[in-house]
């Protein structure tokens, strides 16, 4: 059976991802990362999900990269910015060269195992500018990949996919509810609670309660405050 890696965060893109790569024949051997955020909340949830989609295996790599502080995502003394629906800089939510490191502990993973493509979440529509989501940037890192790796030399180079590039956060709600995505243990929130309440109040959670509205779908998350008062 051909073997697929699944960057797993326990979020809508990454569950959908799984979802997607299940439908297209792969066994799912999905990763998660412990890489210092502000909490475990989503790796709960990527844990519930990948025992609930029955994946070949999941695994939860420790890597150190929230020691460089950098990001409101892994420094407590910097405040996670309110949601905006319009947004032209890099907000400081963004964690420099996450998906480098993600993606190459990934492709790693993927030779090793004889896996032949990896599925990430990234996506260029509802995104908060982060420079590595950018379809410039998948194209880059899989040239790399090909260059980089025993199987690339062999002309059996492993595949980066992300098949959510060109959704919208609600195009993808939708694309899941059809392939049977449960949405209701997924967690997106940069500030959750530990038992996975979202905050409502941040970029992630101002695009998610967006993409389920215009979805047209009741919205599953379980919020700190009512969604009335989001």
């Amino acid at each position: 059976m051909k073997k697929a890696v699944i960057l797993l965060s326990g979020g809508i893109d990454s569950t959908t991802c799984l979802a997607i790569a299940k439908h297209r024949g792969y066994q799912s051997h999905a990763l998660s990362f412990n890489y210092g955020q502000r909490h475990n909340a989503e790796l709960d949830a990527a844990k519930r999900i990948a025992k609930r989609e029955k994946c070949h295996q999941h695994q939860i790599i420790d890597i150190s990269i929230g020691n460089f502080g950098g990001s409101a995502l892994v420094d407590t003394n910097q405040n996670i910015p309110a949601y905006s629906a319009i947004r032209k800089d890099i907000p400081t939510t963004y964690v420099p060269a996450r998906n480098t490191v993600f993606l190459s502990i990934a492709l790693g993973y993927a030779e090793t195992i004889s896996a032949t493509a990896i599925f990430c979440g990234i996506c260029t529509i509802d995104y908060s500018n982060y420079p590595d989501c950018r379809p410039e940037y998948l194209s880059a890192f899989n040239k790399m990949a090909h260059l980089a790796t025993a199987v690339g030399l062999k002309q059996q180079p492993i595949q980066v996919y992300a098949p959510l590039l060109y959704l919208t956060k609600a195009e993808t709600i939708t694309l899941g509810q059809t392939l049977g995505v449960d949405y209701t243990t997924t967690v997106s929130c940069y500030a959750a609670t530990s038992d996975g309440l979202a905050c409502g109040q941040c970029d992630s959670c101002g695009i998610r309660r967006e993409a389920f509205k215009q979805a047209g779908i009741n919205d599953p998350t379980r919020y700190v405050i009512s969604n009335n008062d989001c």
